[in-house]
């Protein structure tokens, strides 16, 4: 070894050669590398439900694993090139969660051919091949592509362009490409281009990829095995919200990169191909010498990567028109028989009109795929034209006869065409608005079924389905905003957790309150300009506020008192919500952030914010005006109560305030009076109300167990069976049955809930005993029952055992009935049985 030189660094003479010859060996491989590029010709994007002429068609590199039905122009890539992730990048945009804002994707020509024969159930793996051409705008002059990719193998990409927007068919030239790699944290695949892009041109990029059907997570295209006519068979789906776009081809996966898409799928003949929009031809190809399909489909509107969706299927269909588009509902061949789809396809459509003419815009596409899954995990997704349902949430089978089954397929059929407009018309800008979407699809569910169904009671509904598991869950310190800062998100799997009880049941809840301090006319109003001004766009929350504060500022008879965007930034902007408590004796109301388990004095509770309450309210059973509590404490004189057995007042009218309510102790005196003279007289929304708060602030130490106790002495006069279900279920909690039954206290509980549960067991006894049908059409008998029987015989009431019985021997009279088939009496027995 020599001695170091005076400057840079000693290299022996075997080592010296050993990098020259390093050299040129890198120096062929780029040389070779150069030689594979090939380019092609390509399209403009096509109107809706119409493509490109064919010989404008466009035309994506393809690979070499097998023939391609569809051959294109243009030289064959190197083969079964992949590209390594490089985790010693230096830092960039590639350690983003959010894309560069340097290129805007138009269109997406994507083909995809999952391997999917009849007969051939995979046991391990399934795989697709596809190709891709997307053409962009360059917004910022680059010199490197960011696109997501996740799980996708990949060919070498090929940049065209400049394009020609004005001649499509004019031979464009290329943009040589460098290096491919992947930034595997952010999901990202990084092309680095050997020459920038041109601010405001338009080039294409050709992708060529593969990737796996995947089985057991119902996410990018995943497979399903069912059971059908007594056969085992297999369907390939897809879904792709949040971020499972790029799961299935590289796209640019964020909701505001909207674009168009043309969608070719290539598939066996038995099987039929569905996507967004209707099929525009098919043609057969012989791939070594296997008949495969190639159906191609009309151009989208402009949606974003999230709503594509495709569904590869040995299914029947059964199909009605509305107001001149085709509604099909697909499905096994045997439900389709048996007439298990027939109750969605008939309450969607109407629903559809319905919505269309509450907001004056008609719904843009030309159809309506649903599509019922054997398996999917999401329960249902609303993509654009073809909506996927878990099947056990779409067909009604004969057994649901006595079951709240009709309401909650009517509910979630309702949300999911909710969201045509809500998330598909206008889509939020990022996920972390997410509640745009899901919050007013979640209330308007309710509005939908309202309308059909007049005489379901919407408050005690809204209540028992959203409000109040919602509170439960919702807390100051612990809980999420609504509404959340793109820069609180670092990683991908958090845009997953965002779907959850805030984003549905407290978006739907804060939406419902913004309805009860306005009228209706100025929400649909101010909904309607924001649907039409973001059509085919994307929304921030504050576009929202922006338009209602417009429909506000346009009459005079509402007065507020901020402006719609300080009242709601209240809710959306921080987690959890207030008890607002007030004081009948002086009028002094006050807001507080509800804690879970409150303690006195305790210095770790650092949650300083206020919300701007509207107080809906009712004084001896009448209604009174709005007030608004929009600082720490203020004083109502008129909310003072007399001497007078006969005054009370109740906040928070119909529950339609996101907030507690807690009384001083002559507030909660003076409703317990009432209930024990007059239940009746407060509604029973109400004395929901009364029972879950009062609980709920017992449990966190706001008020002591006897206040809460003592709601429940006038049961005895209760007979609406949501009450009770209300009660049970915060009496016998499961932990208190547990730590009670061995004690003294349990025989105690016991005989003071027998006392006051035969008004409610009789009522329902006897309509069971004489025409137990007359409670199909009751949901909240149908969501409760179960409760009460189990308390009932729980608590060893004779004649609940008596009346199952009763109902097992009518069942026994006649054997050749299936029991979880019958259409009557079944569930109750079955729920006794169980007891």
């Amino acid at each position: 070894m020599g001695l170091p030189s005076s400057s840079g660094f000693y290299v022996s003479r075997n080592l010296a050669l050993l990098l020259a010859a390093l050299a040129v060996a890198l120096l062929l491989a780029l040389l070779v590398l150069a030689s594979l590029y090939g380019h092609c010709p390509s399209t403009r994007p096509a109107e809706p439900c119409s493509r490109g002429e064919p010989d404008a068609a466009p035309s994506p590199s393809r690979g070499s694993e097998e023939p391609e039905p569809t051959p294109r122009s243009g030289p064959v890539p190197e083969p079964g090139a992949t590209y390594p992730s490089h985790d010693r990048r230096p830092s960039g945009p590639w350690d983003q969660l959010r894309l560069p804002p340097w290129i805007e994707p138009l269109h997406y020509d994507l083909e995809l051919w999952p391997r999917l024969r009849p007969g051939e159930l995979p046991e391990f793996w399934l795989h697709f091949t596809g190709r891709v051409n997307i053409t962009v705008r360059c917004v910022a002059a680059t010199a490197r592509l960011l696109l997501h990719s996740l799980f996708l193998k990949h060919e070498r990409p090929g940049v065209r362009g400049p394009l020609s927007p004005g001649a499509p068919g004019e031979v464009a030239g290329s943009v040589p490409v460098h290096d491919v790699w992947f930034a595997e944290d952010t999901q990202y695949m990084v092309v680095e281009l050997g020459e920038a892009l041109r601010p405001g041109a338009l080039y294409e990029l050709q992708l060529t990829f593969s990737g796996p059907v995947l089985q057991e997570a119902r996410e990018g295209l995943f497979l399903n095995v069912y059971l059908d006519q007594g056969e085992r068979r297999a369907l390939i789906a897809s879904h792709m919200e949040p971020t499972f776009a790029r799961n299935v081809f590289p796209c640019f996966d964020e909701p505001a990169l909207k674009a168009t898409f043309n969608i070719t799928i290539i598939h066996h003949p038995s099987f039929v191909a569905l996507s967004n929009m209707p099929q525009l031809g098919q043609e057969e190809r012989d791939v070594n010498g296997s008949k495969w399909t190639v159906t191609t489909f009309c151009t989208t509107p402009y949606m974003p990567t999230y709503l594509v969706a495709l569904a590869i299927c040995d299914y029947d269909q059964v199909n009605r028109t509305e107001r001149g588009k085709e509604i099909r509902i697909w499905a096994r061949k045997d439900a389709i028989a048996n007439g298990n789809a027939d109750f969605a396809l008939n309450i969607t459509g109407p629903i559809f009109s319905f919505l269309e003419d509450l907001f004056n815009i008609s719904y843009p596409l030309p159809k309506t795929d649903i599509i019922a899954l054997p398996a999917f995990d999401n329960r249902a997704m609303e993509n654009w034209g073809l909506l996927v349902f878990d099947e056990s949430l779409l067909l009604l089978q004969p057994s649901d006869h006595l079951t709240d089954k009709k309401t909650l397929i009517s509910y979630i059929v309702s949300h999911e065409i909710g969201h045509q407009w809500f998330g598909n018309l206008v889509t939020m800008n990022w996920w972390n608005n997410i509640w745009l979407n899901e919050g007013f699809a979640s209330y308007f569910e309710f509005g939908v079924i309202n309308y059909f169904n007049p005489k379901l009671p919407r408050h005690e509904v809204f209540f028992s389905n959203v409000l109040h598991g919602v509170l439960s869950e919702d807390h100051a310190l612990i809980s999420r905003a609504v509404s959340m800062k793109v820069e609180n998100f670092t990683e991908t799997s958090e845009i997953n957790e965002l779907f959850d009880v805030f984003t549905y049941n407290k978006g739907a809840s804060i939406a419902r309150m913004l309805f009860s301090f306005l009228n209706e006319d100025l929400f649909i109003s101010a909904l309607k300009s924001y649907l039409e001004a973001f059509s085919y766009s994307n929304a921030e929350q504050d576009d929202l506020w922006r338009h209602f504060q417009m429909a506000i500022d346009d009459q005079s008879k509402i007065l507020l008192p901020a402006t719609i965007k300080s009242i709601m930034d209240s809710w959306t902007h921080q987690g959890g919500f207030p008890v607002i408590t007030l004081n009948v004796s002086t009028g002094v109301m006050k807001q507080e952030p509800f804690y879970l388990g409150k303690v006195e004095n305790q210095t770790l509770l650092t949650h300083n914010g206020t919300w701007i309450v509207p107080i809906l309210w009712m004084k001896n059973g009448t209604v009174q005006p709005l007030v608004w509590l929009n600082k720490s404490s203020k004083v109502f004189p008129e909310m003072q109560v007399s001497d007078s057995d006969h005054d009370w007042v109740i906040l928070n009218l119909n529950m339609t305030g996101y907030y507690r309510v807690n009384y001083d102790k002559l507030g909660w005196k003076k409703l317990n009076q009432q209930l024990e003279r007059d239940p009746k007289a407060i509604p029973v929304i109400h004395r929901l109300q009364l029972i879950d708060d009062a609980f709920a602030l017992s449990r966190n130490n706001y008020i002591d167990i006897e206040t809460a106790l003592d709601l429940t002495k006038y049961l005895a006069e209760e007979d609406e069976i949501i009450v009770w279900h209300e009660v049970l279920a915060n009496l016998l909690t499961r932990d208190l049955y547990s730590d009670v039954k061995n004690y003294d206290i349990y025989p105690l509980l016991k005989k003071y809930l027998l006392k006051r549960l035969n008004s409610v067991w009789n009522v329902y006894a006897s309509i069971i005993r004489e025409n137990v049908g007359a409670l199909q059409d009751d949901y909240l008998a149908l969501i409760s029952l179960e409760r009460l029987f189990a308390t009932a015989c729980g608590f060893d009431l004779e004649d609940c055992f008596q009346l199952s019985r009763e109902l097992f021997r009518k069942w026994m009279n006649h054997p050749e009935n299936d029991l979880t088939e019958r259409g009557d009496y079944a569930p109750i027995v079955l729920a006794l049985l169980l007891i």
